[in-house]
């Protein structure tokens, strides 16, 4: 199985991957026609893998398209599980839509600016103060119901099942529960409700790759986000679980001529 790289840390510990830089890729199109699958390209390069070379990506077109910020992520949810997405408006940063969001949405609620990560760009809002410094920061209004949870799931998917999952708890500070925002992690059971919702969610959409983050309020799973590329940190031998993963699937998923190829 001939593997084409574009990410050198993903795929560090993937065998027979020939690395190349995203920059370099025209360079070296003879070596992406000849392989199997292409992996972790990034966002500007997908037109020409896909629809110009018609190659395999991993993670899926699907991971890619969804997972490109929240607003299309967002509305996504709120289209194929919208009791399990808590309450979003997004709506265009003008002092109209500004002072209809504040009137509608019971404080405090979450703010945050599209395509960020890590927990950055996302702000708890309980005063005018806070809302006007928000505004100030994003062409794009998404306004968020707040969850009452000190603490949230991390599900990470990959090919098509549940690689691993653990909960990651509110920082001292309090709020996120990002591990790059001060949370911690507690490996513990995951309940099945969020298990099978990542489960349904991913089948669904075609998502092959992602870690989903997801607050349980009672006994229902609230599916906050997902990261098409997510940190490991905190979990031992998570990104080996990971990797190996990531080779059976490109393997089970080879057109079965290709696999006659690599044996003979």
């Amino acid at each position: 199985m001939k593997i084409v790289s574009f990410d050198a840390l993903r795929s560090l510990h993937l065998p027979n991957v020939q690395y190349i830089k995203p920059e370099n890729m025209y360079a070296h199109l003879d070596d992406i026609r000849a392989a199997d699958w292409v992996i972790f390209p990034e966002y500007w390069q997908l037109n020409a893998l896909v629809h110009g070379l018609k190659k395999r990506i991993f993670p899926s077109l699907a991971s890619y398209m969804v997972g490109h910020d929240k607003v299309e992520m967002t509305r996504t949810f709120m289209t194929i599980i919208p009791m399990n997405h808590p309450y979003t408006e997004i709506v265009a940063n003008t002092p109209y839509e500004a002072d209809r969001i504040w009137d509608i949405m019971p404080t405090p609620f979450v703010a945050k600016i599209p395509r960020s990560s890590m927990g950055n760009g996302v702000f708890l809002i309980d005063n005018p103060i806070q809302w006007r410094e928000y505004l100030e920061k994003s062409s794009v209004i998404y306004a968020q119901e707040y969850l009452p949870i000190d603490r949230d799931l991390r599900v990470v998917w990959v090919g098509g099942k549940v690689v691993s999952g653990y909960w990651r708890l509110q920082a001292d500070k309090g709020f996120y529960n990002n591990i790059s925002q001060g949370g911690k992690v507690e490996v513990a059971l995951i309940p099945k409700e969020a298990l099978d919702l990542v489960h349904f969610v991913s089948t669904s959409l075609g998502i092959d790759h992602g870690g989903f983050d997801i607050a349980m309020v009672g006994s229902v799973p609230y599916l906050i986000e997902f990261n098409r590329i997510f940190g490991n940190q905190g979990v031992k031998d998570l990104q080996q679980s990971v990797d190996a993963n990531i080779i059976e699937y490109l393997e089970n998923e080879l057109p079965t001529d290709n696999i006659v190829d690599m044996i003979g």
